[in-house]
C-alpha cells in the first residue's frame, strides 16, 4: 500500500505562484509514474500533469502548459506541482497519484493509488 499526502494549497491572488507536494510513504514510488489532478465544483476530476517513473518524461493539460511544472524527488518520495501565473479557472482541489508502471497517463482509472487533496483558490 501507498499512502500519499498532499500538501502546499491555499488561496492565492490572480498571477501568483503556489506549489504542492505530494508526500509518499508505506514503499518507493521512484519507479513508478506520478501525476496531478484537479477537481472544481460541479465538475469532474481533470488531468492536470504527469510524470515518468524516470522522472525524464513529463505531460501537461495543454492549458496549463508554459505555467505548471511537474517534477520529482526520489530520494524524498515526493513530487512536485510549481504553478505559476495562477487563474481564478485554476481554482480546484487539487489530487495526487501514483500508478504501478513507469509510463505516464492522464486517465485516472491507470492510477491505484490516490491522496486526499488540497485546496488551491484562485481570487481575481
Amino acid at each position: 500500500q501507498v499512502q500519499l499526502v498532499e500538501s502546499g494549497g491555499g488561496l492565492v491572488q490572480a498571477g501568483g505562484s503556489l506549489r504542492l507536494s505530494c508526500a509518499a510513504s508505506g514503499r518507493s514510488v521512484g519507479t513508478y509514474a506520478m501525476g496531478w489532478f484537479r477537481q472544481a465544483p460541479g465538475k469532474e476530476r481533470e488531468f492536470v500533469a504527469a510524470i515518468g517513473g524516470s522522472g525524464v518524461s513529463s505531460f501537461w493539460k495543454d492549458s496549463v502548459k508554459g505555467r505548471f511544472t511537474i517534477s520529482r524527488d526520489n530520494a524524498k518520495n515526493t513530487v512536485y506541482l510549481q504553478m505559476n501565473a495562477l487563474k481564478p479557472e485554476d481554482t480546484a482541489v487539487y489530487y495526487c497519484a501514483v500508478r504501478k508502471w513507469a509510463s505516464i497517463s492522464a486517465a485516472a482509472n491507470d492510477y491505484a493509488y490516490w491522496g486526499q487533496g488540497t485546496q488551491v483558490t484562485v481570487s481575481s
